[in-house]
C-alpha cells in the first residue's frame, strides 16, 4: 500500500471508495442541496418554514408562476423530440469519416474484457466496417422497436423534468434479461394432421434490453474539478434499491453473494425526503464507474490481463452496506460510462447546469412574498374585530364576539366597545403580483397560456407581437439543441452500442452514425401557423404557392384528420388530364391565331413597301414627263422653237415671286419693330406717371413739431 499513500489509501478498495463519494458528496451538500431542495419545493408548492420571507409571514400560499413555466418549457422539448415518426435516423456510410491511415493499428478492446456479458472482438474500423443502406435502416427501425419497449420516452420525460428543477438531467443506462410472452397455437401432440387440432399457449423468448433509469442529482456524485461525465475521475450513483432486487442478482451471479442487511432512511438519499413514513425493506448501494487504482483491483481479484498498465483503471464497482458486491474492469466495449447527463442552460467551468426554477426564482420568491402580504393584511382587514375598554369588562370575562352571544360590560355599551378596523388592503398590490408574474416569463422564457388565449391587446403591434414570440422561440431552440447533442445523440449511440454488443444478431457491429430528428415546440408550431396563415392572406388562390402553404399550414396543426386534409391538397395539387388536354388546345389555337395574324401584318408590310416604291418612281418621272409634254406642242416630234422663252420667263416669274414674299417678310418686320417701340414707350410713359403720382404724395405730407410729454 505504500504506492497508494498519495491518494489516501490504507486499508482496501472500500475504504478508498468510501472516502472518495463521501468527500464529493459533502462538496454538494454545501454548495447546492439547500437551493436544489427549495427549487423542488417551489415546483411541488410545498411550504416549508424556511421558505418564510419575513418572521411574522403566516400565509402559506406559493404562485404557480414557476410550475408553469417548468412544465411549458418540458412540454416544448418533448413535443419537438418525440411528435415525429422517427427519432433519429442513421446517416449514410459515404459520408462518415475516413478510415486510419494505413499502418496505424485499429484499437482492440481486451478479449476476456466481455467475457461472460455476450460480446465479441472489436472490428477494426475501416470501409468494410461501414454499414450498407439496408442494414442502417433495419438496425434505426429495430432500435426504434427496442426503445419503445424499454419505455424511453417516459423515462426522457422524468429527466426533462429533473433538469428543468434542479437544472441537470441525469440517466442510467443498465441491461438486464427481458422476457417476452407471445401468444401462439400449435398442433396438439399426438394427433393427427388431418384432425386440425391445435393447442392455444404463448411463445417465451429471452432477450436483453437496455433501460434508461433517471438520477436525481441528489443521488449523484461527481468529482468537483469535472464538468462532464467524461473528465471526471468518476461518477457514483448512491441511492435505495429494493433487497429483493439485490438477492436477485445474487442468486443470477452478477453480484457476489454476501449477507447484505436492510439500511436505515437517510433524507439525503432517500428518493422523496417529503415523505412522512419511507419504504423499508431496502439496502444502501453505491454504483462507482470511472478510475479505480489497479493495484486496488487486483487485490479485489480481478484478472491481471483486464487491468491497464498504468495506475488506474476503468472500471465498475458496487458497495452496499460497506461490501464490495461487483468489481470488476469495464465491460463494455467502447469502454464508455453508462451515464448520460445534460445541463438545461449550461454554467461556464460547471457540471451542474441552470435550470428554469433558478432562473426565475428571485421573481418567484417576490411573487409569494407579494401575495401572502395581501392574504396576511386581508385577514386583518376582512374578519371583524373589537376595540374594548378592558375596565368596563366583568373581572374573568372572556371577551368573544359571535352572534347571539349577550356581552357583559360595567357602564354603557357604547362606551366600553367599539368596532376596530385596519382599514383597506391597497389595490396596488394586484398590479404588483401581475407585473411579478410577467418577470417570472421574462426570466424562464416561458408563455402564459391565459395570455395566448386572451390574444393580444388594443395596444400591441403585430410586429410588437413577432418580435417577442420571436425571442422566445431562440430560447427554446437553444435548449432543444444543447439537449439533443448533450444528452439524446450519446444516449442513442451508448443504446446501439450495447445492443451491438449483447444482441449482436439483430445489431451487426458496424460504424453507425446516427442524426437526431426533430420539430418545433407546440408554441412554436402555433407562430409558425400564424405567420403562414398572414402570408397565405396575400397570395391568390391560383398562385402555385398558394397550396405549398395550405399544406405547410395543415403539416403544423394537431388535428385527427391531418393525413387526410394533406391527401387531399395534394391531389388538388395534382394536374386533371382533361384540363391539361384542353389548356394544350387553347395554346395551340392560340399560336395558330398568332402566325395568322403575323403572316396578315407581313403581307400588309410586303404591300406598303411595293405601294412606296411605285410613288417614289413617279415623283421622279413627274418633272421629266411634264418637261416633255410642254417641249413638243405642236406634236411635230421636235423642240418648239419658243421652248426655251417660256423657261426664260417661268424663271422671271418665279424669282419675282420670291421677291414679293422677301418684301412681305421685311414688311412685316419693320410693323413688329415699331409695335415694340411703341410698347416699351407706353411703359415708360406709365412708370414716369407712377413717379409724378408718389412725388405728390410725399409733398403733399406735412410734420408739425409736438411739445414734450410732461
Amino acid at each position: 500500500m505504500a504506492e497508494l499513500e498519495h491518494i489516501g489509501i490504507e486499508h482496501g478498495l472500500t475504504e478508498w471508495l468510501e472516502t472518495l463519494t463521501q468527500e464529493w458528496r459533502d462538496h454538494y451538500e454545501s454548495n447546492y442541496e439547500a437551493k436544489q431542495d427549495e427549487y423542488y419545493r417551489l415546483w411541488r408548492g410545498i411550504w416549508a418554514d424556511e421558505d418564510k420571507t419575513r418572521q411574522s409571514e403566516r400565509s402559506r400560499i406559493i404562485a404557480p408562476a414557476l410550475q408553469q413555466a417548468v412544465e411549458s418549457a418540458v412540454a416544448e422539448i418533448e413535443t419537438a423530440s418525440f411528435s415525429q415518426a422517427f427519432m433519429f435516423d442513421i446517416e449514410d456510410g459515404s459520408k462518415t469519416p475516413p478510415p486510419p491511415p494505413q499502418g496505424q493499428p485499429p484499437q482492440m478492446i481486451p478479449p476476456g474484457a466481455m467475457q461472460g456479458m455476450g460480446g465479441g472482438t472489436q472490428m477494426p474500423q475501416g470501409p468494410q466496417n461501414q454499414p450498407t443502406p439496408q442494414e442502417s435502416i433495419a438496425v434505426r427501425d429495430q432500435l426504434h422497436k427496442d426503445i419503445d419497449r424499454a419505455n424511453y420516452r417516459a423515462a426522457i420525460g422524468e429527466i426533462l423534468i429533473n433538469a428543468a428543477v434542479y437544472g441537470t438531467g441525469i440517466g442510467e443506462l443498465t441491461i438486464e434479461d427481458s422476457k417476452e410472452y407471445i401468444p401462439s397455437t400449435q398442433p396438439l401432440d399426438g394427433m393427427p394432421q388431418e384432425a386440425s387440432l391445435v393447442e392455444y399457449g404463448v411463445q417465451k423468448k429471452s432477450r436483453p434490453m437496455v433501460k434508461l433509469t433517471p438520477i436525481q442529482p441528489k443521488n449523484f456524485l461527481i468529482d468537483p474539478n469535472a464538468t462532464c461525465v467524461t473528465s471526471a475521475l468518476g461518477v457514483c450513483i448512491e441511492e435505495f434499491v429494493s433487497i429483493h432486487t439485490v438477492e436477485q442478482l445474487q442468486e443470477s451471479g452478477v453480484y457476489r453473494d454476501i449477507e447484505i442487511g436492510e439500511s436505515p432512511s437517510n433524507p439525503d438519499v432517500d428518493a422523496d425526503s417529503e415523505l412522512t413514513h419511507q419504504p423499508v425493506r431496502k439496502v444502501r448501494v453505491k454504483r462507482y464507474y470511472g478510475l479505480v487504482p489497479t493495484d486496488l483491483l487486483k487485490e479485489e481479484g480481478v484478472d491481471s490481463e483486464l487491468l491497464e498498465d498504468g495506475k488506474y483503471t476503468e472500471a465498475v464497482v458496487v458497495i452496499a452496506n460497506g461490501e464490495i458486491l461487483k468489481a470488476q474492469a469495464n465491460p463494455y466495449m467502447c469502454q464508455d460510462r453508462p451515464i448520460a447527463a445534460f445541463p438545461w442552460d449550461v454554467v461556464p467551468s460547471r457540471f451542474w447546469g441552470r435550470g428554469v426554477c433558478e432562473k426565475g426564482y428571485m421573481s418567484q420568491k417576490a411573487l409569494d412574498a407579494e401575495m401572502r402580504a395581501r392574504i396576511d393584511a386581508l385577514a386583518l382587514t376582512t374578519h371583524p374585530m373589537m376595540a374594548v375598554d378592558a375596565t368596563r369588562i366583568p373581572r374573568g370575562d372572556k371577551f368573544e364576539v359571535r352572534p347571539g352571544k349577550m356581552i357583559l360590560t360595567n357602564g354603557s355599551p357604547q362606551e366600553s366597545i367599539m368596532p376596530f378596523k385596519f382599514g383597506q388592503v391597497d389595490q396596488i398590490s394586484f398590479n404588483q403580483a401581475q407585473n411579478l408574474q410577467m418577470m417570472v416569463q421574462q426570466a424562464t422564457g416561458s408563455q402564459d397560456a391565459a395570455e395566448m388565449a386572451r390574444g393580444p391587446s388594443s395596444d400591441t403591434t403585430a410586429a410588437g407581437i413577432s418580435m417577442s414570440m420571436g425571442a422566445v422561440m431562440k430560447r427554446q431552440r437553444r435548449t432543444l439543441v444543447n439537449f439533443q447533442e448533450s444528452f439524446f445523440k450519446p444516449l442513442i449511440k451508448k443504446t446501439a452500442w450495447r445492443y451491438m454488443q449483447f444482441d449482436p444478431e439483430k445489431y451487426p457491429s458496424k460504424d453507425y452514425h446516427f442524426s437526431v430528428i426533430s420539430s418545433l415546440g407546440v408554441i412554436a408550431r402555433e407562430y409558425e401557423v400564424q405567420q403562414l396563415a398572414q402570408i397565405l392572406q396575400v397570395v391568390p388562390p391560383q398562385s402555385p404557392i398558394h397550396g405549398a402553404m395550405v399544406k405547410a399550414i395543415i403539416e403544423h396543426m394537431n388535428v385527427t384528420s391531418k393525413e387526410k386534409l394533406l391527401e387531399v391538397v395534394d391531389q388538388a395539387s395534382q394536374p386533371n388530364p382533361q384540363a391539361q388536354q384542353m389548356q394544350q388546345q387553347q395554346m395551340q389555337a392560340q399560336i395558330q391565331l398568332q402566325q395568322a395574324q403575323t403572316a396578315v401584318l407581313m403581307a400588309q408590310a410586303k404591300e406598303a413597301e411595293g405601294r412606296a416604291a411605285k410613288y417614289a418612281t413617279e415623283i421622279d418621272l413627274m418633272p421629266k414627263e411634264i418637261a416633255m409634254k410642254y417641249s413638243d406642242m405642236d406634236k411635230d416630234g421636235k423642240i418648239d422653237v419658243d421652248f426655251e422663252k417660256k423657261i426664260q420667263l417661268a424663271q422671271m416669274l418665279m424669282a419675282e415671286d420670291k421677291w414679293q414674299i422677301e418684301k412681305q417678310e421685311r414688311e412685316q418686320g419693320m410693323q413688329g419693330a415699331q409695335m415694340e417701340q411703341q410698347r416699351k414707350a407706353q411703359e415708360q410713359e406709365a412708370l414716369q406717371q407712377m413717379i409724378r403720382q408718389n412725388d405728390e404724395m410725399l409733398g403733399s405730407v406735412q410734420i408739425s413739431e409736438e411739445p414734450p410729454l410732461q
